[in-house]
């Protein structure tokens, strides 16, 4: 499969100053809003507006499993991703609550979950192959083909809302070990030592955080450093995790904000990034995770998120909580009165 990816361009930064002015002449001191003043900057010069819109937003959970988790490095059983899944389509998970909540529509895809699911609405089956990838302590997680049509398949996904008229997109994963995932790639791509990026993940106690960062380092001790983000990713990642990079490279290509959730997410963003740097223009990142490492990774990309909440459930969770503050901030843009309607006067000179 040849390396074929969404071609996002860099933000187009020329209307920056009319978009300014139209927020600082709202009734308000200048910067009085704080971070929804950059937040609805920002959503402006994606959206090439003065009068951005948040629209048809939509959360896409991507799961899959991992061929890690034989190593011991998750407290929970492999068979806990689909039945995860199930109690997503069910609607009986956190991020059903909080996308209902936030006004966000819920899709769940299978990227390549152990076990099949029946049809139902909002689910969709994208498995690039039953039984999720193979373990990486001892090969590979998945060839190069299956790393890019996993990206492929995530992007479609991507288009198929974009077409609908979406235009705030969030990702979410489900998969037993994908932090043991995240945290190898996140070692290779920051050059940064496996002790710095493992955590607990699902809540392990010391003895299985000890086993897990041993597991970890002698795994990348076995693979060869690359410098193509998509060997890393094949080496490393979950067909979810390629999936929410795919739809990451798609999402910046149809020029949609893209609100960044926690630890996991992240780490596809490092792969995206890494493919293309224009990506990280359309990213709001949502809040910083307790996960171990997620603050670092926010480091490296010296991004400010929106909310500390002392979040790691993952699923897409924070982004869901952030969407409200998107709409505040495009709310004040479209609904306050400036000083010259309003008939008040400004601050002399």
């Amino acid at each position: 499969m040849p390396d074929t990816f969404p071609r996002a361009e860099p933000l187009d930064r020329s209307a920056t100053a009319e978009l300014q002015h139209v927020i600082d002449t709202k009734t308000k001191p200048p910067g009085s809003l704080g971070r929804l003043e950059s937040l609805g900057l920002q959503i402006g010069l994606i959206q090439r507006t003065a009068r951005p819109r948040i629209e048809r937003p939509v959360m896409i959970v991507f799961a899959g499993d991992h061929g890690i988790a034989a190593e011991g490095v998750s407290p929970f059983p492999q068979e806990v991703t689909v039945q995860m899944v199930a109690n997503f389509v069910a609607g009986g998970a956190a991020i059903n609550a909080l996308s209902k909540v936030s006004g966000m529509t819920l899709e769940v895809v299978d990227a390549g979950v152990a076990s099949a699911l029946p049809p139902a609405e909002g689910f969709v089956d994208a498995a690039i192959r039953r039984g999720g990838t193979r373990n990486f302590a001892h090969e590979p997680a998945m060839t190069r083909d299956e790393a890019l049509q996993a990206i492929a398949r995530g992007a479609e996904r991507v288009r198929y809302h974009a077409a609908l008229g979406t235009n705030v997109i969030g990702f979410g994963e489900m998969g037993i070990a994908n932090t043991s995932a995240a945290a190898c790639l996140m070692s290779r791509i920051c050059a940064v030592e496996i002790d710095a990026c493992v955590g607990r993940g699902t809540g392990l106690d010391d003895a299985g955080l000890n086993r897990k960062r041993d597991v970890l380092a002698a795994a990348l001790k076995k693979h060869a450093v690359s410098a193509d983000p998509v060997d890393t990713l094949a080496t490393f990642g979950g067909f979810e995790i390629a999936m929410i990079v795919g739809g990451f490279l798609a999402a910046a290509e149809a020029r949609m904000t893209i609100l960044v959730d926690g630890f996991i997410v992240t780490s596809a963003l490092l792969v995206a990034h890494a493919i293309n740097p224009a990506v990280l223009d359309y990213c709001v990142f949502a809040h910083a995770s307790d996960e171990t490492g997620h603050r670092r990774m926010l480091d490296y990309f010296d991004a400010k998120p929106l909310l500390q909440l002392g979040l790691r459930l993952g699923e897409g969770t924070g982004a869901a909580l952030a969407l409200p503050l998107l709409r505040a901030a495009v709310a004040f843009i479209n609904e306050m009165a400036s000083f010259e309607s309003a008939g008040v006067s400004d601050k002399t000179a």
